[in-house]
Formats: structure tokens, sequence, C-alpha cells
């Protein structure tokens, strides 16, 4: 049996359990023992009154039957007394028979006992045929007398069995007394052939050699149950047979036994006769009387053995009761101290302990002393796990409260860094949109946009890890911004931009106090899917308006993920997790995750209906505006109303037609030769403007001794709207507040016209608007 598993109250309850079953075993032992030899002595009454005292009867009835018979057979005419005597005997034997079938009888009775009764009764259930083999003369004397003898002997072992007290000195005071009984039952055998010998004149063959063996056996029997009586007792029995009838009865059998077999009996029947009834009915209430003293000595000796057995088992219980109460308290003790313990290790590992890691997490100040209080369980063992388990207490709360200080001097190392690194990212920026508005070379000018699109995407991930360090990206917006161009701004800080496609996007605006955390969240979950995905594939955006907010869907045709990873997936975007340094493969996730918790903005994977997997962003009621309104032509007065028209991608290698200027006008000599303006062909890619190449001319040269070019700067995906730079060919000349004026105005209705077509009017085929290379980002943040 293996109890190393088993709780500290099941162990605590088998070291009580098993003392105190195995004490209250031995008690129950020994009570028993005692109260049984009690019950034998109060039932030795109800063995005397129900057996002795009716078995007594029917042995002296069928003594005196058989007697009568003897002489019956001796004779040849019937005696008038020995139907009468026969009537008498059998109303003892039906009182006896009764007494046997009683319950009380039997429920007083032992195995051994049980067994001579029946004996006894099968016995006397053959006197009437004993009786018709007599009165048909079908029995001779010797018979008969060994027919009634058997049924006495049968009685006499009942007597035996019967005197079986627990007290020494009672049982071998009855075992005399009923030995005394037998002997006066071979007194009556000797009286049976002697009144059988007197009618027939002599004894017939063999009488008298059973006459001799029946008066040597009643001497014998006498002489040994008188030595086992006591000193009272057998003195009483000394003066009775000091009686004259004792000794005539003595001198006859002397001389009944000296005489020959065959001659007459030399005793007179009247002497004999007379002597013989005295002496039987002397031992008789000799036997009775003493009876009747063991019947009465019997509940005194049982009232003290019970009087013992009480006092016994009253302390045998009170130790019992003490034991249990003692092991009980003690066990109860233990347990509970112990239980103490391990609530207070629970209450630390499972409450106080974390409480005390988020409060520090959350910057308040912890008292170690106080978070850990000494317990004091006593000075045993048991105190000495409490005090140990204290010192195990503060050394955890001192780990949890370095580990927090650390935590949190990393996230500051973080947050050092990931803001030194924004303002270089933000310079960076700053200086690249000024080399790219200097650069009069397409090809310098086309690199240049690369490495804003990598400037663009290390702010991304400046801006993640101050995410990361716990704290906010500094960008931010005033005004609300539509989300079109929230998506645009999001593409634009992905690597593989040219793979994604806007798909139909409903008109809505978001509140510009999210729209840097949005657009950040969809640029992270772009940029999983393109990652996630083959190179050949597309991924797609898409917007439109839900029951509880507006939804935004991310689609891609990769592999997608398990259930089982999908799942993790989606319990981490639900929650906003602490970080953990040592998880550095989804820190997308992690970024998701804490730009999601900070505007209630909820996040779910799950699989798409082809293959690849689908973001769904749900942006909250209160974050979701009007789509702004359309700019305001200043000529007109009027708002510009954008061409619906469907746009077709524009393949990203594809080059816009060069148109050659003008012949140059001849200068005149001596002048400083002019560069003339050149001539800019305008197209128009997705409803926005787009100046292409132009060629320069001959000889013409730019400031500084490079040659004047045109630059084709791609449209931007600000969510400000396109970036323009103003060609710088030849010498500055200032523009006039008209030309300004009308500068802006058509720029504001271009961005108009390409935003409703990217927007309200999807292609056939059913994609959105291709996505050109970004050039520069939104700079106000």
């Amino acid at each position: 049996m293996n109890t190393r598993d088993w709780p500290i109250r099941s162990k605590l309850t088998a070291l009580v359990v098993v003392p105190v079953t195995a004490l209250l075993a031995l008690w129950i032992f020994a009570t028993t023992l005692t109260f049984g030899p009690a019950l034998d002595l109060l039932a030795a009454r109800t063995l005397l009154y129900d057996l002795g005292r009716p078995g007594e009867t029917v042995v002296a009835e069928l003594q005196r039957e058989r007697r009568l018979s003897a002489i019956q057979l001796s004779g040849t005419a019937e005696l008038p007394g020995l139907a009468e005597q026969r009537q008498r005997t059998d109303r003892a034997v039906a009182e006896l028979l009764r007494r046997i079938a009683g319950d009380d009888l039997r429920d007083a009775a032992g195995d051994l006992l049980d067994t001579r009764l029946d004996q006894l009764v099968v016995a006397l259930d053959a006197l009437p045929a004993g009786r018709g083999f007599i009165d048909r003369r079908q029995v001779d004397r010797a018979g008969a007398v060994g027919l009634y003898s058997g049924m006495i002997t049968s009685a006499f072992q009942a007597f035996a069995a019967m005197a079986a007290l627990p007290d020494p000195e009672l049982n071998r005071q009855a075992l005399a007394v009923t030995a005394l009984g037998r002997s006066r039952e071979l007194l009556g055998q000797a009286d049976a052939l002697l009144a059988g010998a007197f009618v027939s004149g002599r004894f017939a063959e063999g009488e008298h050699g059973q006459f001799v063996q029946a008066v040597a056996n009643h001497r014998y029997l006498v002489e040994s149950a008188v030595a086992d009586l006591p000193p009272a007792e057998r003195a009483a029995y000394q003066r009775l047979t000091e009686q004259e009838a004792f000794g005539r009865l003595r001198t006859l059998l002397d001389t009944a036994v000296a005489a020959s077999g065959r001659s007459r009996p030399t005793v007179a029947p009247e002497t004999w006769v007379a002597s013989y009834d005295r002496v039987q009915q002397a031992m008789r209430e000799y036997e009775l009387n003493q009876a009747d003293g063991l019947a009465d000595r019997s509940v005194p000796t049982a009232v003290r053995i019970l009087v013992r057995l009480a006092a016994a088992g009253l302390l045998g219980l009170v130790a019992v009761v003490v034991a249990v109460v003692v092991a009980l308290r003690v066990g109860r003790s233990l347990a509970h101290r112990l239980t103490e313990v391990r609530t207070a290790a629970l209450e630390t590992a499972d409450r106080r302990l974390p409480d005390v890691v988020a409060r520090l997490r959350r910057g308040e100040q912890v008292d170690v002393a106080r978070e850990a209080p000494p317990l004091e369980y006593g000075a045993d063992e048991i105190g000495q796990v409490g005090r140990a388990f204290t010192e195990v207490q503060r050394t955890a709360v001192q780990a949890a409260v370095d580990e927090v200080t650390l935590r949190r001097g990393l996230n500051e190392v973080f947050l050092n860094i990931a803001r030194r690194s924004q303002g270089l990212v933000h310079r960076q920026l700053a200086l690249l949109d000024r080399m790219e508005r200097r650069t009069e070379d397409p090809d310098e000018l086309a690199e240049l946009f690369r490495v804003d699109h990598l400037a663009t995407r290390l702010r991304r991930h400046a801006e993640g890890l101050v995410i990361l360090a716990g704290s906010a990206p500094g960008r931010g917006w005033r005004q609300p911004v539509a989300v079109v161009d929230l998506i645009r701004g999001a593409i634009s800080e992905v690597e593989s931009y040219d793979r994604v496609d806007i798909a139909t996007v409903a008109p809505a605006g978001t509140s510009g106090r999210a729209v840097g955390d949005v657009m950040h969240l969809l640029a992270e979950l772009i940029e999983n899917a393109t990652a996630f995905s083959p190179p050949d594939t597309r991924v797609e955006v898409s917007g439109h308006h839900v029951a509880n907010g507006y939804a935004v869907e991310v689609s891609d045709r990769g592999l997608g993920m398990s259930p089982a990873a999908l799942e993790d997936a989606n319990r981490r975007l639900a929650r906003s997790p602490e970080f953990d340094p040592t998880e550095t493969a989804r820190l997308g996730l992690f970024v998701v995750a804490r730009l999601a918790a900070r505007h209630g903005v909820r996040v779910r994977l799950r699989p798409s209906d082809t293959s690849g997997l689908t973001a769904v962003v749900l942006i909250p009621p209160d974050l979701v505006t009007e789509e702004p309104a359309l700019p305001v032509d200043q000529d007109a007065g009027t708002a510009v109303t954008p061409v619906r028209r469907k746009t077709v991608p524009r393949p990203r290698a594809a080059r816009p037609p060069v148109t050659a200027p003008p012949a140059p006008a001849a200068a005149a000599p001596g002048a400083t030769p002019a560069v003339p303006a050149p001539a800019e062909v305008v197209g128009e890619i997705d409803g926005l403007p787009r100046r292409v190449r132009r060629a320069a001319s001959p000889g013409v040269t730019a400031p500084g001794g490079r040659p004047a070019a045109d630059r084709t700067p791609a449209p931007a995906s600000g969510v400000d709207g396109p970036t323009v730079r103003q060609p710088a060919v030849g010498t500055a000349t200032p523009r006039s507040p008209d030309e300004a004026r009308r500068f802006m105005a058509a720029l504001q209705a271009g961005t108009a016209r390409g935003r409703l077509a990217a927007g309200g009017a999807p292609s056939a085929a059913g994609s959105g608007t291709q996505t050109e290379a970004p050039t520069t980002t939104e700079r106000d943040a």
C-alpha cells in the first residue's frame, strides 16, 4: 500500500484510527470474555429450575416404575400400583419435555447441553415401547432394569453437562452433587434387583453380579463425590450418613453381597424396604438442598463478575475515549497547522506574489517585510517549516521586486534607444525630403524614394520598440483621416507593398487620436500577410461597415495555421500581454495586441475562404467618423467632384513616354543663355496627376554643372495626400500667389479623384487599385 501521496489528514487519521481500533477490539474482546461467564452463572438458576428440578422428578418416578416393573416380571399377576405409577411418570416426563422445548432453557444451554437434551428426548421416546415389552413379558428383569437405567443415565448426562459453571468452586461442587445423584441411582438399581429376587425367591442368572457391581460403584461414587464437596457441605453429608438408617442399609448391603447368588436373599424384605426408602429420601433432599445452594451462590458470584466487568469495561471505555480524544485533538492540531502552512504557501504563490508583481509593473512601491509577514506556528518542526517558508517567501518577493526592477530598467533602455532611433529616423526622413526636392536626376530620385521607404519602415520598427517598452508612439493627428488613406499609409510601411491590393473600401473616417496606432497595427498585419504567403500571390485589404463598428480585413493566400496555433494567436490578440523577452518569435502579435488594447480595437485571425488567413480588425464605433470632406476649388467656390472611372494596374517597371522639348531660341550676343521652360507632359494614373519625364535641351545644364532632367515622383501614399515636388530647372523663379493657388487646387482635385476611384469604383475583375511605390510618408507626427 503506497501512502506517499495520501493527504496529511488521511495519514494522521490512519495513525489515529489503527491504534484506537486495536484498543477498542481488545476492550470488546476482554469484555466479552468476562461477560460470558457472568451470563453462564446467571443461566445456572434457569437451568436448575427448568431442567434440574423437572429432571430429578422424572428420575425419581422412573426409579419407582423400574422397581414395580421388576416385581411384576418376578410374579405372575399384574400389579395394580404399576399403572398408577406409570401415570405419574408420564406427567413428570411431559413436564420435562415441555421445559426442554421452551426457549428459556435452549437459550441458556450450551452446545453440549443441547446435544445431551436431544439424547434424553430420544431415550424418553422409547418408554412406551419398553412398557409394551414388559406387559407382554418379552423381557426379563435384567432387561427391564437396563431399559429404565438407560433413560435415567441420559438424564444424569444432561445434569453433568449442565454443571459447567465458570467459577471453579461452584463447578466442582455441582459435579460432586451430580455424582451423589448417580450413586443414588446405582443404589436404586440394586433395590430393583433385590425387589425381583424377593418376589421370585432368588436372583436370576447374572443378577447377583449386577447387584454386587452396582453396590461397588455406588460406594466409589459416594467416596469421590464427598471428597470434592466443600468442607461445610462435606460435614453436613457426614452427619447425614451417621443416621441409623444409613448404618442399617450398609449392613444389609454387605449381607446381600456376601450371600450366594443361587440361594434366597438373606435380607428381610421389610427391613430392606424401610431402610432403603429412608436413605433414598434423605439423599434426595440433600441433593436438592445442595442444588438450591448452588443456584443461590451463583447469583452473587455473577453479580460480582458483572461489577468487575462494569468497572473494567468502564475503565477500558474511558481509556478508549481518552485515546480517541487525544488522538483527534493532536491530529486535528497537526492537520490545522499544516493546512495553515499550505494555505499561506498557496496564497503567496497564487495571489500575493502575482499581486506584488502586478503592482510593481504598475510602478507602485512594495514593502517586502509587509508583503511577506512571518509565519508563527510554534517552536516544533511545523514552526521551523513556517519560518523557513517565511524566508522563502521574502526571497521570492525580493526576487520579484528585483526582476520587475530589472524589467523596468530594460524597458527604459528600450524606450531610450527607441526614442533616439525615432529622432534619427525623423531627421533622416527630413533630410531625404530635402534631397528629393533638390534632385533632378530621375534615377537618383528613384533611389532616394527607396531609401525613403526603408526609413519609413525603420520608423515603424522604432515605434514597435517603443510599444515593447510599454510607452506610446509619438505620431498623432488632430483631424479625422479617411480609412482609405489610413490603409495606404499602412501599405507604405510594408516591404512588399507592390503585392498588396486595396479592394472595396467603404467610405469612413478614423478619429485622429487613433490614426497612428491603427495604421501601425494594419502595417504589422499586412507585413505578416506578405511574409507568410508565396511571392507570386496577392494580399487584399478591404473595409466595410458592420453592426458594431468598422471592419478592415487583410487576406492572404498562404498555408495558414493549425487550429491550435490559430487559437493560441487569437488568445494572445484578445488581451494585452506583458512583454516576455523569451518570446521573440511573435513580436508582431505582441505589438498588435498592445495597440488594439489601447483603443479597444478587436483583432481576430480566421481561415480564409480559399486558403491562407484573414485578419479582421474591428474598429469600435467611437473611433469611426464620417469620411473627411473633399477639398473646395478656390476659383469656383465649389467642392471638386472627382471623376469616377475604372483604374487599371500599371506595371512597376513601366516608363512614361518622353516628349522632346521645342528648340531653344537664339540668344543675344553677350547675354547669358537662359534655360528655356521645359515642355512638361502630364499624365493621369489612378485619378492623380503625374508628371512624366521630359527631355532636356542639348547643352543646357542645371545649376551645378549637372544636366537638367525631369523627374517623375511616384504618387505619395501619406494620409495627408500626395506630396508633389516642385521642379527646380534652371534658376529658381518664385511663383506668384495666383499660380500657387491654382497649382494647389489642381493637386487637391487630383487627390479627390484618385481617392474616389480607389474606394468607390472597383475594377471589373474585382481587384482594387494597385498601390504604387510610396515616396514620402506623413511628416506631421
